[in-house]
């Protein structure tokens, strides 16, 4: 199935992927102030996190291989299991190695390198450089979608996209509707104001990190659905992850996550464009990012409130 609805199908998925390790990295820009180069692996590690909760509970308990939308409950015990890990390890690693240096943005940003290959290398050294899969089973295209829109879309993929629209919209209820939302977009908008305002910034930067990390690690886990678990995974969709931040505004939580649906569709839709092969996909998203920041240089909604 090669025909367009089927790549619209294709970039669906790949922009929740993009928007979930978007929103994360936004919020760390947004509320730390500095760029996480480790949010990547940040990714890889709640992948991994999964991949283990997988085992676990698979036959640990009656129940754990009933299908639930053509995945096993264990599936989705796993995610939440992955994104639990991913949530203590960048509130850990924040504790234990950003906020002690008490250092600026650029220096922060040098030890989130450092953070990033201590993270691949810990998954290396547990579970080595080889490819794993979840053990859920591959499942063919969903008749509904292929007897009328004529597309594959497999019980992995629309699971990704349904949990994706339930974990943003989840978070748009956070921010707009919730004490914490408020105390997060106060410390996004002015710190020191926040503050002085009674807001304890050190609760809300540790809150920013569970949500961040546990976001990230969601966006691990599916793309290891979508594709296969390896130790690089995380790094080698960064600099996409960054490329829909910037399109979508740098510190906005929600340019990111137009942002990642801008980059991700464009990503998987390089294969229509005449004359491009789709070795190209990563090189066209750019020059698309390049294209906007040109007319609007603050990104999609730069300026606005996280």
């Amino acid at each position: 199935m090669s025909s367009l609805p089927q790549f619209l199908a294709n970039g669906m998925v790949f922009s929740c992927i993009i928007v979930l390790g978007a929103i994360g990295l936004s919020l760390v820009y947004s509320i730390a102030d500095f760029a996480n180069f480790a949010h990547g692996d940040l990714m890889t590690v709640g992948a991994f996190g999964a991949l283990v909760g997988g085992r676990y509970f698979e036959g640990a308990f009656p129940g754990a291989d009933v299908s639930v939308f053509g995945l096993p409950v264990s599936f989705y015990l796993a995610l939440l299991a992955g994104m639990a890990v991913g949530a203590v390890v960048a509130v850990l690693t924040e504790r234990i190695v950003y906020r002690p240096m008490d250092a600026g943005s650029i220096e922060l940003l040098i030890t989130s390198i450092g953070v990033a290959l201590s993270y691949r290398a810990l998954v290396q050294l547990q579970f080595g450089a080889g490819r794993r899969s979840y053990d859920i089973g591959r499942g063919g295209p969903i008749d509904f979608f292929r007897e009328t829109l004529g597309i594959g879309m497999t019980s992995r993929s629309l699971v990704i996209v349904t949990l994706t629209f339930v974990l943003v919209v989840a978070l748009h209820l956070l921010l707009q509707y919730t004490t914490l939302g408020r105390k997060m977009r106060a410390t996004s908008d002015n710190p020191s104001l926040a503050k002085v305002s009674g807001i304890r910034t050190e609760n809300v930067v540790v809150a920013m990190w569970i949500i961040g990390g546990a976001l990230a690690a969601a966006g691990g886990v599916f793309l290891g659905l979508d594709t296969i678990v390896r130790p690089r995974m995380g790094f080698d969709i960064l600099l996409v992850v960054f490329a829909a931040v910037i399109l979508g505004g740098i510190g906005s939580v929600y340019g990111a996550m137009l942002g990642g649906f801008v980059i991700g569709m464009t990503h998987e839709l390089t294969p229509v464009i005449p004359l491009v092969g789709v070795e190209y996909d990563s090189a066209v998203a750019f020059i698309l990012m390049v294209i906007i920041l040109l007319v609007r240089p603050s990104g999609i909604m730069g300026g606005e409130a996280a």
